[in-house]
């Protein structure tokens, strides 16, 4: 059987301001159609046959986001995983992988990031099928996607020729240019998608032969979890004492039993602003357009106005985000150091790293309307059947 293995632990960074530490980009209709990439991420999963509910990992702090966006798919929703803190992908599939191992021994996991598109499902269900055929081998089986240009955010698989499924020769960091260059023409090289298919107990095998340490604090971390609500609480001081590692270096560049799946490019991580071309239909001027934007001689631009009007005159390669707390105006050429943005905004400190402003809780959301030194006016929806907490504070008064 197959279980999948949602991803939605990423900040994605570099889709701030969009992006928040407390809002991701998982948990953003990036796409206008109104379902976020959480939500698409979870559909794939439920054409799938002989799937099992998915599972969930996430950061503690998303919990609430999490359960809302995912409460409508019913018993298509096994297990959420909280996550004391972000440890990179190799903590949470191992963590995954001992919950279903204790149900399913031989079961197949299918880990997916939850801030990827895809734009062909049946494709997308073919290959997991190729795929599955070989995890259920005991096999490592990643999926590569054919490179259609000289990318150098991603990294890259060299396999061992064009079949379907083909043994994988070495994983790549990403690339200058140049050599960028020369993967794409060589045809070996695929780009190294973070999607990935093994057994539970094989995965736990290699796990025990390249990383027992982390086996070991991962068990520990299942084993003594608890039951929180609808969620499963990892242990803290076991996930805290963890290397933060990916699956890629603790496992997939080491094993010899390693194979990747040929997909075509139907696939996009949305990794940065200059992505949104690749996921969205340009006009005749190259530009894409969010929200009230007014444009005159503008070219090859991404405009977002999210709370009022944008308009531009005379640009050409810009990326601008408008939300209601921040503004960001980059060259489209730089939209891989929007990072840069959020790691000063870190070390000073600044409330738009974290949060936007609006902000959900388990019975809803606030809107920050106003703030001052010593005032805050929020705008306060609470959903359908749900209640506020009741609460009294000594040091300051509210008006309803």
């Amino acid at each position: 059987m197959i279980y999948p293995v949602i991803l939605a632990g990423g900040v994605g960074s570099r889709l701030w301001p969009l992006s928040r530490s407390q809002f991701p980009k998982q948990c953003i209709d990036i796409q206008g159609n109104g379902k976020t990439m959480l939500q698409e991420t979870f559909e794939r999963c439920l054409g799938l046959p002989s799937a099992a509910p998915a599972t969930i990992v996430c950061n503690q702090d998303h919990r609430f986001l999490v359960a809302e966006q995912c409460k409508n798919y019913g018993n298509a929703l096994g297990d959420i995983l909280l996550e004391p803190q972000g440890k990179n992908t190799a903590a949470a599939i191992a963590c995954a992988a001992w919950n279903i191992y204790k149900k399913d021994p031989s079961g197949v996991l299918l880990v997916l990031p939850s801030d990827h598109v895809i734009s062909d499902k049946k494709i997308f269900e073919s290959k997991v099928e190729i795929a599955n055929a070989r995890a259920e081998l005991g096999l490592m089986v990643t999926f590569g996607i054919e490179p259609t240009y000289p990318e150098t955010g991603y990294g890259y698989i060299k396999s061992e020729g064009a079949d379907q499924s083909s043994k994988i020769i070495k994983f790549v960091e990403k690339p200058e240019l140049n050599l960028a260059k020369e993967y794409v023409s060589n045809g070996d090289y695929l780009w190294n998608s973070g999607m990935f298919m093994f057994r539970a107990d094989a995965l736990l095998e290699e796990f025990k032969q390249y990383s027992p340490e982390l086996l070991q604090l991962t068990e520990r971390a299942v084993s003594e979890s608890k039951v929180d609500l609808d969620f499963i609480r990892l242990e803290v001081d076991a996930f805290s004492s963890m290397e933060s590692i990916s699956i890629d270096y603790t496992v997939m560049e080491k094993t010899d039993n390693a194979e990747v799946v040929r997909m075509p490019n139907i696939w996009n991580d949305v990794g940065s602003w200059s992505a949104m071309h690749d996921i969205h239909e340009a006009d005749s001027d190259g530009n894409i357009f969010k929200g009230d934007v007014i444009a005159k001689q503008t070219k090859n631009s991404f405009v977002m106005a999210s709370n009022r009007l944008v308009s531009t005159l005379g640009i050409e390669d810009l990326i601008i985000i408008d939300t209601e707390d921040a503004l960001l105006v980059a060259n489209k050429n730089n939209a891989q150091d929007v990072k840069k943005i959020v790691d000063e905004l870190v070390s000073r400190g600044r409330d738009e790293v974290n949060v936007h402003a609006e902000v959900f809780r388990p019975w809803g959301k606030y809107q920050t309307i106003d703030i001052g030194g010593r005032y805050q006016v929020k705008r306060i929806s609470v959903s359908p059947q749900q209640r506020l907490s009741t609460q009294m504070h000594h040091h300051r008064a509210e008006h309803w």
